[in-house]
């Protein structure tokens, strides 16, 4: 019998940022991990980035990462973006599905750097090999949709019992994420294992449409003036991109 996707290889990416604009900040740090099975050590990728602009006290507050600390041990943008490009197009080429916790914010700020910083977008690392995408929020939103709560990865964690050790830390987080994937799998088998990550990154891009425009519309009847982006797993450029 063939391996479930949930009990196969998978990857996870996670970044930390200057903040919540995928136009205009910027990654401070990045991890990709690879679990080649459920309970195996993961392999880890870790970058650490000068992003040549101020860092807010609040997002430091967020991942603990200064401006001092980033000027001092970080790299320069530019290689690492490449080299996280490569990392994730190695994925692509090994058929190895990549969790991304609300992917459209991760991978949408990894291309606007690429764009920023090597004139480049994310797209072009995956002409030749698609990045198969599994998203728990997303998952989670559609197969348990009228559970009350939030959803963040904390959330997530704690509903599917998941450890998360050193939130905020893009390693940490990617690992957890990972974690509550697969758990999010194993709880909806039924639903889930006959689907091949292709067909579930189809299917997800459809699901996440579908919350948005259900987002949109109690923003709407809640008087809050908020768009709601619909694309997944990452936004469309836009003409007057940062």
């Amino acid at each position: 019998m063939t391996t479930s996707w949930f009990e196969g290889a998978l990857a996870a990416f996670d970044t930390e940022t200057t903040g919540v604009d995928v136009e205009t900040d910027r990654i401070v740090s990045a991890a990709v991990v690879v679990q080649d099975a459920p309970g195996v050590r993961p392999r880890v990728s870790r970058w650490l980035v000068n992003p040549g602009v101020p860092v807010p006290a609040e997002a430091t507050a967020v991942h603990g990462l200064t401006e001092d600390h980033l000027q001092r041990n970080g790299r320069w943008p530019s290689p690492v973006m490449y080299e996280i490009a490569e990392a994730l197009a190695e994925q692509a080429h090994a058929g190895r599905p990549v969790v991304v916790m609300n992917a459209p914010f991760d991978l949408t700020l990894l291309d606007r750097e690429l764009r920023r910083h090597r004139a480049s977008s994310l797209g072009r690392w995956f002409e030749s090999a698609p990045l198969l995408v599994l998203d728990p929020r997303v998952l989670d939103k559609h197969l348990d949709r009228y559970r009350k709560g939030r959803r963040t990865l904390t959330d997530l964690c704690a509903h599917y019992g998941v450890a998360l050790e050193g939130a905020h830390d893009a390693a940490a987080d990617a690992v957890a994420a990972l974690e509550v994937t697969r758990a999010v799998g194993r709880r909806f088998a039924s639903r889930l294992e006959r689907l091949a990550p292709g067909e579930l990154h189809t299917l997800q891009a459809v699901w996440h449409a579908a919350q948005a425009r259900g987002l949109q519309a109690w923003f709407a009847r809640s008087g809050v003036e908020e768009a709601v982006d619909p694309a997944w797993p990452l936004r469309p450029d836009l003409p007057a991109a940062a």
